[in-house]
C-alpha cells in the first residue's frame, strides 16, 4: 500500500510538472501559495487564490464584458463572499446558480466555495416547473440567475434571496440586486477559510426522468487532475475556450482544471459555430472544450468558412457529454489535425475512459482506455465480469465517483464500482466501446439490439447529418427499431437508402423497420438527444 501511494504521488508530481502546474515561483509568492492551499485545499477557492498570488496581473477570463485578471477575480469574489455573508448566507447553505458561460457564473461558484456553501448548478434549458422542483428538493438559500431567466425562476426563487448575474444595459426588471452591486459594496479583503468545505451539486440531465442532484465533494488531492492530464495534454497558462455549458460536468471539469493550470478561460454566453472559430483565431485559443454536436455544427459551416480563421494554435479539442460517432471524429481530425480527445463518463462517475487521437484513428468510435487511478469493468446481468468482445454493463471506480443523489439513493454498485448506466464492450486492445444505455437495449425477434450501433452505421451514409434510433413495440417481433434522420443540406436520400445501408453493414435484425426524416433532433443544452420526446406520439 505504501509503495502504491508513493508511486501515485511520484506520478502526480511528474505529470503536474510536465503540464506546468508545478513551476518555479518567487520565494515570497511560494510561501503565500503554500499558506493559501493549506487553508483552502484543492478547492475552487484555493485554485483562484493560488493563481492570484502567482499571476496577479495575468488574464483569467475573457468574456463579452472584456477581460479580468486573476487578481481582479480574487478581490471580486472576496467582496461577493463578504456581501453574501452580510446578507445572512453562511457555511453549509446552498446557492442555486442558473447562468450561461460568463464571469458571473465563475464568480458565483468561487464566492460560494469561499463561504463554505454548496453550489447547486442549474441547467439553463430546464423549464420553470423543473427549476421549481429542483429548488423544492435541494432547498437553496439563494438563487443567482441571468436576467433572461427572470420569469422562469419566479417559482423556484419564491421565499429565497435573488441575485442577477448577467443583465442587459438596463437594470434587471425584477429589481433584484446584481452581483456587480454586491461586489461594489463587499469587502475585498481575504475571506477566512471555512471549517467545512462546500460541495458542488451537479444535476443529472433529466433526459429519462426528473433531474436529480449528484452530490460530489471537491477533490482532496491533485491525483485525479494528474491522471487526466496524462491523457489530455493541457498546459499551464494557455487559453481554453469552454464552449460546453459550465453547469454541465464536462464544462465544469475544464473550469476546475483551468484553475489549477492558471489558464485563461475564453467564454461566450451562447454557442455559435462561426463565432467559436473567430474566437479561436482572435485569442489564440489552444484548447477547445465542446460537446460532439458543437463540433458537427462547426464542420457544417463548410471548409470555406473554416479556412477563414486561423486555428493553428489549437493543440487540444476535448469532446464529451454525448456519443461521438467515429465518422465525426475522423472528419474533425481531418479538418483540424490529430488533436481530438474524447472523454467518456457520466455525472455520477465523472470519467471512465479517454480516447486519444491515436485511439480514434485506429478504432473510430472508441471511448478509449481508463486513465491511471480509474477502474472500468463490465458485468452481465448476474453480476459476473465479462471478457473482451462481450457486452456488459459498465461499472467505474475512481476518486471522483459521486457520493449519491442529494435526495437519497444512488446507482447500482458491484465490487465497489458504480454503474455508469451504459453497456459496452472491450476490444482485444483494451479499448472500450459504448454500445448504448442499459435501458435502451431492445429484443427484436429474440435478438438483442442496441440503438447506438445502428446510429453509428447510419452516420456513415453520405447525406446523413444526424440520426437517433429508439425501440418501439411490434406485434410480430416484440420490439423493432425506428430511426430518425436529419439530412445534410442538399441531400435527397430516402428511407430505402438508409435501410439498404444498414443491411449492407449490420445483421438483418438490426435494420430499422421505420425511418422518419426530421429537420432537427430534439436535444438538451449539453447536446444529448431527447429520445423521450422522439418516443412520444406526434400529438403527444
Amino acid at each position: 500500500m505504501l509503495l502504491d501511494t508513493l508511486s501515485t504521488k511520484a506520478f502526480t508530481a511528474r505529470r503536474l510538472a510536465a503540464s506546468g502546474m508545478l513551476a518555479p515561483t518567487r520565494p515570497d509568492r511560494l510561501a503565500r501559495v503554500v499558506k493559501a492551499l493549506r487553508g483552502w485545499g484543492p478547492t475552487v477557492a484555493g485554485g483562484y487564490a493560488a493563481s492570484a498570488i502567482r499571476f496577479p496581473d495575468a488574464t483569467a477570463i475573457i468574456d463579452e464584458h472584456g477581460a479580468l485578471t486573476f487578481g481582479d477575480l480574487h478581490r471580486r469574489t472576496n467582496a461577493l463572499a463578504h456581501a453574501w455573508s452580510d446578507d445572512g448566507i453562511v457555511e453549509g447553505d446552498a446557492i442555486a446558480i442558473l447562468c450561461r458561460n460568463h464571469r458571473g457564473f465563475v464568480e458565483a461558484v468561487v464566492a460560494t466555495s469561499k463561504l463554505g456553501a454548496h453550489a447547486l448548478l442549474l441547467n439553463t434549458a430546464f423549464s420553470g416547473p423543473q427549476l421549481a422542483g429542483v429548488c423544492a428538493s435541494e432547498d437553496p438559500r439563494a438563487v443567482v440567475y441571468d436576467d433572461e431567466f427572470a420569469d422562469r425562476v419566479d417559482a423556484c426563487a419564491a421565499g429565497r434571496r435573488r441575485y442577477v448575474a448577467w443583465t442587459a444595459p438596463a437594470p434587471p426588471p425584477t429589481g433584484a440586486p446584481t452581483l456587480e452591486a454586491l461586489i461594489e459594496r463587499g469587502d475585498p479583503a481575504d475571506v477566512v477559510p471555512p471549517q467545512v468545505k462546500g460541495r458542488i451539486v451537479i444535476l443529472t440531465s433529466g433526459t429519462t426522468g426528473a433531474p436529480k442532484g449528484a452530490n460530489r465533494a471537491e477533490p482532496k488531492t491533485l491525483d485525479p487532475a494528474a491522471a487526466l492530464l496524462s491523457k489530455i495534454p493541457l498546459r499551464a497558462r494557455e487559453r481554453t475556450l469552454i464552449a460546453a455549458p459550465l453547469f454541465h460536468s464536462w464544462g465544469l471539469l475544464h473550469f476546475v482544471l483551468g484553475l489549477g493550470l492558471s489558464s485563461t478561460l475564453v467564454l461566450r454566453r451562447r454557442f455559435e459555430p462561426e463565432e467559436t472559430l473567430r474566437s479561436i483565431d482572435e485569442h489564440g485559443v489552444t484548447a477547445l472544450v465542446a460537446v460532439p454536436v458543437m463540433l458537427q455544427r462547426i464542420l457544417e459551416c463548410g471548409p470555406k468558412v473554416v479556412r477563414r480563421y486561423d486555428t493553428g494554435a489549437l493543440r487540444v479539442i476535448a469532446a464529451s457529454g454525448s456519443a461521438l460517432p467515429g465518422e465525426l471524429a475522423t472528419r474533425v481530425m481531418d479538418t483540424f489535425g490529430d488533436v481530438l480527445y474524447n472523454l467518456y463518463g457520466s455525472t455520477e462517475v465523472a470519467w471512465a475512459t479517454v480516447a486519444t487521437p491515436a485511439d480514434l484513428r485506429a478504432a473510430p468510435g472508441t471511448a478509449g482506455r481508463p486513465p491511471r487511478g480509474t477502474v472500468v469493468r463490465l458485468y452481465d446481468t448476474d453480476g459476473q465480469e465479462v471478457g473482451p468482445g462481450e457486452t456488459g454493463r459498465i461499472f467505474v471506480g475512481n476518486d471522483l465517483v459521486f457520493d449519491g443523489y442529494t435526495g437519497g439513493g444512488g446507482k447500482a454498485v458491484i465490487d465497489g464500482l458504480v454503474s455508469s448506466g451504459d453497456v459496452g464492450h472491450f476490444d482485444e486492445e483494451g479499448r472500450l466501446f459504448v454500445d448504448g444505455r442499459d435501458d435502451e437495449m431492445i429484443v427484436s425477434g429474440g435478438e438483442n439490439v442496441f440503438p447506438r450501433e445502428v446510429e453509428d452505421a447510419i452516420c456513415t451514409l453520405d447525406g446523413v447529418a444526424e440520426v437517433a434510433a429508439i425501440g418501439v413495440e411490434d406485434d410480430r417481433f416484440g420490439q423493432r427499431l425506428r430511426a430518425f434522420v436529419v439530412r445534410s443540406e442538399g441531400s435527397a436520400i430516402g428511407a430505402d437508402d438508409v435501410t439498404a445501408h444498414v443491411k449492407a453493414n449490420l445483421a438483418r435484425f438490426k435494420v430499422p423497420r421505420d425511418v422518419i426524416f426530421l429537420d432537427a433532433l430534439p436535444r438538451n443544452a449539453t447536446g444529448k438527444v431527447l429520445k423521450r420526446e422522439l418516443a412520444e406520439p406526434p400529438d403527444g
